[in-house]
């Protein structure tokens, strides 16, 4: 649908066009969806009600799983609804959102993991001073922070999308909005926008890896002053510390860091990194982790107790 000049909706041509394949896909990604929330939700409401679970650590997974939850939503929902239909149609403001959420939670989710390797340097190189420099007030600011961080991107993001023009062609060959597929249907020399895209999203993927990858080796050298069991433990949580930033930035950098070139196998790292991370996370933390696992157990096992007394 046209008028003045512009478009006013994007037919979205989804993960593939086949109707038996979009069967599957409703049926895959819906209950992987429901896994991702079911998964996110146990692990927030058990660092809420647990008075176990107290430490910096957790206030910073509790907003990890948040962001997991939000940022699975921003996309999941639509690419499982869409599959019912041969005709995916976005309105122009839908698009718009979609793009701002989607980089909103991601980036959040970025922070928050340098915010929980931050907690694991402090605790494991500086021990004497951790409870001073982690304090509930230090933390608290931190996620504000990230907060504001996540939304100066995305606003970076939606200001760069809001300037392309759109006159012609409407449909985007991918499942949700992003900029790299919207860049192709601009009316436009693109170049600029596209470099100022990857110095922004890729930039900020690249240089928090290599963060975090630093601060993962500066702690694996610390502990060779630890006694075996601090090394075990130390070595245990840092282990899936690392697994989820790895699983999380080798998708979004090999998406973002490329200028003017979209790939067929696009779409796939984009369903990893939207709906597979967000899952996946909540069962790194818990199965690796023996104190969420016993916080979990007290507090639905114990309710369940209540119910049946």
């Amino acid at each position: 649908m046209m008028h003045n000049n512009s478009v006013t909706e994007f037919i979205l041509l989804g993960l593939t066009q086949d109707s038996e394949k979009q069967k599957a896909i409703f049926g895959v990604f819906l209950i992987l969806y429901l896994m991702t929330l079911l998964g996110n939700f146990l692990i927030v409401v058990t660092i809420k009600l647990s008075q176990t679970l107290g430490s910096p650590m957790y206030f910073f997974l509790f907003y990890l799983s948040f962001a997991d939850a939000c940022f699975s939503t921003t996309t999941a929902p639509r690419l499982i609804v869409d599959s019912l239909f041969q005709k995916k149609i976005i309105t122009y403001n839908e698009c718009m959102t979609q793009i701002f959420a989607a980089h909103f939670f991601g980036c959040m989710e970025i922070f928050v993991l340098i915010l929980m390797a931050f907690d694991r340097y402090v605790a494991i190189c500086k021990p004497l001073r951790y409870t001073t420099i982690m304090n509930q007030h230090i933390c608290g600011i931190l996620v504000i922070l990230a907060w504001v961080g996540s939304c100066i991107h995305s606003s970076a993001q939606i200001i760069l999308a809001l300037r392309l023009p759109f006159c012609g062609p409407n449909v985007i060959d991918h499942f949700s909005c992003d900029l790299q597929p919207l860049l192709k249907l601009a009316c436009m020399d693109t170049y600029v926008i596209n470099l100022l895209v990857v110095s922004n999203s890729g930039a900020i993927c690249t240089v928090s890896f290599i963060v975090l990858l630093i601060s993962y080796i500066v702690i694996l050298y610390s502990l060779r002053n630890h006694s075996a069991e601090g090394r075990r433990k130390a070595l245990s949580t840092c282990t899936s510390h690392f697994i989820v930033v790895v699983i999380f930035f080798g998708p979004c950098i090999f998406i973002y860091t490329r200028p003017l070139i979209t790939l067929p196998i696009d779409k796939m790292v984009s369903v990893f990194y939207a709906i597979a991370t967000p899952l996946l996370n909540p069962l790194i933390y818990t199965l690796r982790n023996a104190e969420v696992k016993n916080a979990m157990k007290k507090i639905w096992c114990g309710k369940a107790l209540i119910k049946n007394i």
